[in-house]
């Protein structure tokens, strides 16, 4: 998959293009159809199959403190979407002064980047442009005039509710990670760099992975079983989330701590993936350090025996 970031950069020569639009956080099932709707018209029509997503999400622009925490970061959302096989992802730098775009003003310049636009493939509910402008009405309308298709697709449903962004961060809120993985329609994972941490795993005897989970929707605190993936690789770990409670620190920050069972060597500045297996206790305040300690251990023969 080829990744832009201005219109023009995409090479389509005198294809047409088929645009799948959208935030896509998750690229959950009916992500999912959207695109694969958007490569069928493609292959139908010669064109080329594009998606269209964003940086950031609109809200840190236009509604600051409605921002939802992401079920994905971005290099974790453009794996996926690659994972479905579209030919170009462009990824739009949303930032003021293009949240000030009306949504026909943005048609209109994808449609005269290329020889043309094939169809344009987007959520049934979907809005964009200024002041939410911009919906399938709109599309329908340019298309008639500019000669393109229009799909506005239903949300797909299981057990009989609208799979969406909003529901799965519901379910992994909740802690219910079976059900956000259904929507997904892939096992729930989470994904970041390995940042800097005060290495207190390492003189407890269980170094750890601290991931940057910032603006991420994370589950319940505890301590899971889990498969880490780095450079490609799978690993068995045992992931903590919480503020490590008995060690009393003042104003502790959560944190997301993983310790690879089979790992030896440096993590920082890499990306963790981590894929959620099974809760294997809550957080909990220790006696001691020494009985965190013993605990940890037990933790990790548990998970041992589920891989």
């Amino acid at each position: 998959m080829t990744l832009i970031h201005t219109a023009n950069e995409l090479a389509a020569g005198n294809r047409k293009v088929c645009l799948a639009i959208g935030f896509f956080d998750g690229v959950h099932l009916g992500h999912q159809q959207i695109i694969r709707q958007t490569i069928t018209d493609a292959r139908k029509h010669g064109a080329l199959a594009l998606v269209i997503t964003f940086d950031h999400h609109p809200n840190t622009i236009v509604a600051p403190t409605r921002t939802p925490p992401l079920i994905y970061s971005l290099p974790q959302k453009l794996r996926t979407i690659d994972s479905l096989g579209p030919e170009a992802t462009l990824v739009i730098r949303f930032d003021q002064a293009f949240s000030q775009k009306t949504g026909e003003a943005f048609i209109r310049e994808l449609a005269g980047a290329w020889s043309g636009i094939q169809s344009i493939c987007v959520g049934a509910n979907f809005h964009f442009g200024y002041k939410r402008s911009g919906n399938v009405e709109l599309l329908k309308k340019l298309g008639n005039e500019l000669k393109f298709s229009v799909h506005g697709m239903a949300a797909v449903s299981l057990d009989g509710e609208p799979v969406s962004s909003t529901r799965i961060r519901e379910a992994i809120r909740s802690g219910d990670l079976d059900a956000a993985s259904q929507m997904l329609g892939r096992a729930y994972s989470i994904a970041g760099p390995v940042i800097e941490g005060d290495k207190l795993g390492r003189k407890l005897g269980f170094p750890t992975a601290n991931l940057d989970a910032a603006g991420l929707a994370l589950p319940p605190s505890g301590v899971y079983a889990i498969h880490a993936i780095v450079s490609g690789k799978t690993h068995r770990a045992v992931l903590n989330i919480g503020t490590r409670p008995t060690l009393g620190e003042p104003n502790p920050p959560l944190r997301v701590e993983a310790h690879l069972l089979d790992f030896n060597g440096e993590l920082y500045g890499q990306e963790l993936e981590i894929v959620f297996a099974e809760k294997l206790r809550d957080e909990k305040k220790f006696p001691s350090v020494d009985e965190l300690k013993a605990q940890i251990a037990r933790d990790i023969e548990r998970a041992k025996s589920l891989f």
